[in-house]
C-alpha cells in the first residue's frame, strides 16, 4: 500500500466517523461532543498507520503507543466533562449558535469535516515514523519519547488540578490559580502543544522528518489565535468579570512562569 494510498484511506475514514459524530451530536443537540472524537481519533489514526506502515516494528509500537495512550486520556478526560455538563454545551460552540446564526447546520457539519482533516494533517509525524525502516532507535526518538512522557504528565496533573478546583463548592465563580494555574492561565495547553513538540522531535529522526513540525505549528496557532485561548478566555471573562481580568494581568498566558505582582 503506498503512503499516499494510507493517507486517502485514513482521510476518507475519519470524514466518514466525523460525519456520524456530527449527526448524532445533532441529534442530542450538543457539539461538545466533536471534541472528543478529535482526540480519540488520534488514537485510530496511529493504530492504523502501526498496522500498515512498512517501517521497523519496534518503532511502529512505541509512536502509536505514544499517540493511544495521549489520545484516550485527553479524550476520555474530554468525555467526562462534556457528559457531565450535557445537556449544557461547551460556551465556545454555544458562541458558534449565535455567531453562525442562519446558517448554523451546513457551517457546523464543514466544521466537523474540518476536524477530520486536522487529525490527518496533525497525525504526519505517526506517519512518517511507521513508513521508517531503521532497525535501531536514533536519539532524537528517545529524547521525543522522555519529552512525551513529561508532556503528558504536565497536561495530566493541569486537568486534574483543574478538576479538583472546580469539584469544591466554596470555589463556584472563583478563578482557579493553584497548582500549575497558578504559573499559567493555559497549563493544560502548553502542555498538550509540548507533547505535539515531542511528536516532532520523533518524526524528525526519520527520512522527512522535518514535516512533523507541522503538527505542533498548527497547534500552536489553533491554540492561541482560533480555537483554544481566545475563545476560553473570552467564555472566562464573561463567567468570572473582573476576577479574571485580574489573572490576565498577572499570569501568563501560556508558558508557565512566575507570576507578576498585582498593581
Amino acid at each position: 500500500m503506498s503512503g499516499f494510498f494510507i493517507i486517502l484511506t485514513a482521510l476518507v475514514g475519519l470524514c466518514v466517523a466525523f460525519a456520524g459524530v456530527y449527526f448524532i451530536s445533532r441529534k442530542i443537540d450538543n457539539y461538545g461532543f466533536v471534541d472528543v472524537a478529535w482526540s480519540y481519533a488520534f488514537a485510530a489514526l496511529a493504530f492504523f498507520y502501526a498496522l500498515v506502515g512498512p517501517g521497523w516494528p519496534v518503532r511502529r509500537a512505541l509512536i502509536s503507543s505514544m499517540a493511544i495512550l495521549w489520545s484516550l486520556r485527553l479524550g476520555t478526560h474530554l468525555c467526562r466533562r462534556v457528559v457531565s455538563h450535557h445537556p449544557e454545551e461547551d460556551g465556545r460552540y454555544a458562541q458558534l449558535r449565535k455567531d453562525w446564526k442562519g446558517n448554523f447546520a451546513p457551517k457546523m457539519f464543514g466544521f466537523f469535516q474540518l476536524q477530520a482533516a486536522s487529525v490527518v494533517l496533525l497525525g504526519l509525524a505517526f506517519f512518517i515514523a511507521c513508513l521508517n525502516p531503521e532497525p535501531q532507535l536514533h536519539l532524537l526518538e528517545i529524547a521525543g519519547a522522555i519529552l512525551w512522557l513529561l508532556s503528558v504528565a504536565g497536561e495530566a496533573t493541569a486537568d486534574a488540578q483543574l478538576a479538583a478546583f472546580k469539584h469544591n463548592k466554596a470555589n463556584k465563580g472563583r478563578v482557579c490559580d493553584v497548582g500549575l494555574w497558578h504559573f499559567s492561565r493555559h497549563p493544560n495547553y502548553f502542555f498538550e502543544w509540548m507533547t505535539w513538540v515531542a511528536y516532532a522531535i520523533f518524526a524528525g529522526a526519520s527520512p522527512w522528518g522535518w514535516l512533523g513540525i507541522i503538527g505542533p505549528a498548527v497547534i500552536l496557532f489553533l491554540l492561541l489565535r482560533v480555537t483554544g485561548i481566545p475563545l476560553t478566555e473570552e467564555q472566562s471573562v464573561r463567567s468570572k468579570g473582573e476576577a479574571y481580568r485580574r489573572y490576565q494581568k498577572t499570569t501568563n498566558a501560556f508558558i508557565p512562569w512566575f507570576p507578576k505582582k498585582s498593581s
